[in-house]
C-alpha cells in the first residue's frame, strides 16, 4: 500500500511543477505563457540535514572577511565617481546634479535598483574608470521595468573609454533579450581619443542596438543633460522621444573649438546645438525642459505611456534556514554542499530534486523564489557524464514547461580521470549535449558563480558565453580556462626548459595567477554583470525573476523533451 501512495504523491509534486493559470472557479495546468507564481501552498520538501560544523565555519568566515573587506573597498571607489576636485567641478561650478541624483529623480523607488556593471572599469592597463563611467541598471518608472544607461560627467568628462564600450554594448544586449524600454541619460564628450583603435569601429553597434531594438519595439529614450559630442550625438537624436535642458544639453558633433578652427566662425555652443535649436528648428528632440528636475518628470511622463508589462503580486514565504550562514559554508577551496546554499534562496527551504540518485554531483529541481517557480541547476562535484546527460535533460524539460533556470556554478576537477578513450568519449558526448540544451534553451537562464568557473564545464554550466539574461558572481568566484595551480606549473616547467631564473617566473607567474583569475579582476572588465554577496543572492534573484517575467515573449521548444 504504501508504494502507490509515494507514486501518488511525487505525481502531485511533478504537477506543481507546471504553470497554472487561474479562472473565475477552476484552476487548470496549462504550458501557455505564464508567470509561473504560487497561489497555494507547495508540498515540496524540505531540504534537510544542513547542519554547520563551527570549526570549519568560524575558518570560512575568516576567509570571507578577507574578501569581503576587497570588495567594500571595491564598491567605495566604483561610487567615488571621477574624484572629489571632479564632482566639486560638475556640482558647484556647473550647477549640475550627479548621475546618481539624476536617476534618484526618475525613479519610483531607488532602493530597488538593480546596478549592473558597478566594479566596471576599476584597474584596467589605463587607469581606473570607475563604473566605466556610466551607471546602468534596472529599475521602476512609474510601475514600468526599465534599463537606464547614465553617463557620470566627473569620470573623465563622460567620455566612453573601451571598457565603457565594453558595458553599454553589454546592457544593450541585456535590454534586447529582456524586452526592457531604455533610458539614456545622456552627458558624453565622445571616445576616448588616445585609445580610438579599440573604440572606432565596435562603438556604432552602440546605434546599430539603439536602431535594432526601437524596430523590435523596445522603446529608446533619452534625456540631454550636457554635452552631446561626436558619436554620443547620435544617441539622443536616433532615440524615438529625446527631452533636453535649456542652457545646459548640446548636441553637436563637433563644438564651437572646432567649428572656429575649421571655419574661423565664432559661435556659441547655444547656437550650435542647445535645446532651443533642436527643439524648434532641427527637431532632433521632442521635449524642451528649464531644468534638470522638469527633464526627469517630462522622462517620468513619458514612462506612462510605455506599454504596461507582465505584473503579479507573488506569494512568499522566507527560508527556513538564515543566509547569513552562507559565508561560513564556503571553504577558500570553494568545497561547497550545493544543498546547504540551496536551502537559504528558495521559500520555505522547499525542494523537488529530480533524478537525485543519477549523476549526483549536478543537484537538478524545483523550487519557488518570492513565489516564482524556478529550476535550479547547481554543481555538488566533477560533472559526470551522467551528471552531464541528467543536465541535459532537466533543462529541456524547463523548457517544455516554460519555467526559467537558475544555474549555481561552482565546477570542480575530475578526482578520477577516464581510464580509457572511450570513457573520454562518452564524457565529451555528455557535456556537448548539456551545452547543446543550454545553447538552445528558450527560457531565460539567471546565473551565479558561487565558486570556481573553472574549465569547458563552465560553459556547460551557462557561462557567458551561452548569453544568460544575467550572470553574476560572488567575492570568492575564480575564473580560469583550468586549475590556476596547474597553469602555474605549467608556465614553470615551459620557464625552466628555456633556462630561464625559475624562482623569478614562479614570482611573476603565481603573481598574474592571483590577480587575473579573481571576481574583482573578472568583473571590472565586464566579463559578469557584477559582483553579488552572498547573502543578497536571493533578492537578486527576486529582481532578475521580475526583469525576465516582465515583457517576455513564449518561444515554443524547437524539439521533444529527450531523456537521455
Amino acid at each position: 500500500m504504501l508504494k502507490p501512495i509515494c507514486q501518488l504523491l511525487y505525481a502531485r509534486r511533478l504537477l506543481q511543477s507546471l504553470p497554472i493559470i487561474e479562472t473565475s472557479s477552476t484552476r487548470f495546468i496549462t504550458t501557455s505563457n505564464s508567470t509561473n507564481n504560487r497561489t497555494f501552498k507547495s508540498s515540496f520538501r524540505v531540504i534537510q540535514d544542513t547542519s554547520i560544523d563551527p570549526v570549519e565555519s568560524e575558518r570560512n568566515e575568516k576567509n570571507y572577511k578577507q574578501l569581503l573587506d576587497q570588495y567594500t573597498k571595491h564598491v567605495e571607489l566604483a561610487k567615488s565617481g571621477g574624484g572629489e576636485a571632479a564632482v566639486q567641478r560638475h556640482t558647484l561650478k556647473q550647477k549640475k546634479l550627479l548621475a546618481s541624483e539624476r536617476l534618484r529623480l526618475l525613479l519610483d523607488d531607488e532602493e530597488d535598483f538593480l546596478e549592473l556593471g558597478l566594479s566596471a572599469g576599476l584597474g584596467m592597463p589605463y587607469g581606473d574608470v570607475p563604473r566605466a563611467g556610466m551607471i546602468s541598471g534596472i529599475g521602476r518608472i512609474h510601475g514600468r521595468l526599465c534599463m537606464i544607461i547614465a553617463n557620470d560627467a566627473t569620470v573623465k568628462g563622460g567620455t566612453i573609454y573601451p571598457v565603457a564600450l565594453k558595458k553599454q554594448l553589454r546592457v544593450q544586449e541585456i535590454a534586447e533579450q529582456n524586452r526592457l524600454p531604455t533610458y539614456y541619460v545622456v552627458e558624453s564628450g565622445g571616445g576616448f581619443l588616445p585609445l580610438q583603435a579599440e573604440i572606432f569601429l565596435p562603438g556604432g553597434r552602440t546605434f546599430y542596438n539603439e536602431a535594432v531594438m526601437s524596430s523590435l519595439g523596445i522603446p529608446q529614450l533619452a534625456i540631454v543633460c550636457g554635452n552631446c559630442t561626436a558619436g554620443g550625438a547620435y544617441i539622443p537624436t536616433m532615440a524615438e522621444e529625446a527631452v533636453m535642458i535649456h542652457k545646459q544639453g548640446y548636441i553637436f558633433l563637433g563644438g564651437p573649438p572646432l567649428v572656429k578652427a575649421a571655419t574661423g566662425e565664432v559661435i556659441s555652443a547655444e547656437d550650435l546645438g542647445g535645446a532651443t535649436l533642436h527643439c524648434s528648428v532641427s527637431g532632433c528632440t521632442d521635449y524642451f525642459a528649464e531644468d534638470e528636475p522638469e527633464a526627469f518628470m517630462i522622462g517620468r511622463n513619458i514612462a506612462e505611456t510605455l506599454p504596461s508589462h507582465n505584473s503579479c503580486t507573488l506569494e512568499s514565504e522566507p527560508p527556513l534556514y538564515d543566509a547569513n550562514d552562507i559565508p561560513g559554508l564556503i571553504s577558500p577551496e570553494n568545497n561547497i554542499d550545493i544543498y546547504q546554499i540551496i536551502s537559504r534562496i528558495i521559500d520555505g527551504s522547499q525542494f523537488s530534486e529530480f533524478k537525485k540518485k543519477f549523476g549526483p554531483t549536478l543537484v537538478t529541481g524545483f523550487g519557488y523564489i518570492h513565489g516564482c517557480l524556478v529550476g535550479i541547476v547547481g554543481n555538488n562535484g566533477w560533472l559526470s557524464e551522467h551528471a552531464a546527460d541528467k543536465g541535459a535533460h532537466f533543462v529541456q524539460l524547463c523548457c517544455e514547461r516554460n519555467i526559467p533556470l537558475i544555474f549555481l556554478q561552482n565546477t570542480q576537477d575530475n578526482p578520477d580521470p577516464p581510464l580509457s578513450g572511450e570513457m573520454y568519449g562518452n564524457q565529451l558526448r555528455a557535456h556537448a549535449k548539456m551545452i547543446s540544451a543550454v545553447s538552445c534553451s528558450c527560457v531565460p537562464l539567471i546565473t551565479f558563480i558561487i565558486g570556481n568557473a573553472i574549465g569547458p564545464t563552465s560553459y556547460v554550466m551557462a557561462n557567458r558565453s551561452m548569453s544568460p539574461n544575467f550572470l553574476f558572481c560572488w567575492p570568492n568566484a575564480v575564473f580560469c580556462i583550468d586549475n590556476p595551480n596547474k597553469i602555474t606549473q605549467d608556465l614553470l616547467q615551459a620557464g625552466s626548459s628555456t633556462g630561464a631564473d625559475v624562482e623569478a617566473v614562479k614570482v611573476k607567474v603565481t603573481q598574474k595567477m592571483n590577480t587575473e583569475t579573481t571576481s574583482f579582476y573578472a568583473a571590472s572588465r565586464v566579463w559578469n554583470d557584477g559582483i553579488v554577496l552572498p547573502q543578497e543572492t536571493r533578492k537578486v534573484v527576486r529582481q532578475c525573476l521580475e526583469v525576465v517575467n516582465a515583457y517576455k515573449q513564449r518561444d515554443q521548444p524547437k524539439a521533444q523533451v529527450i531523456r537521455m
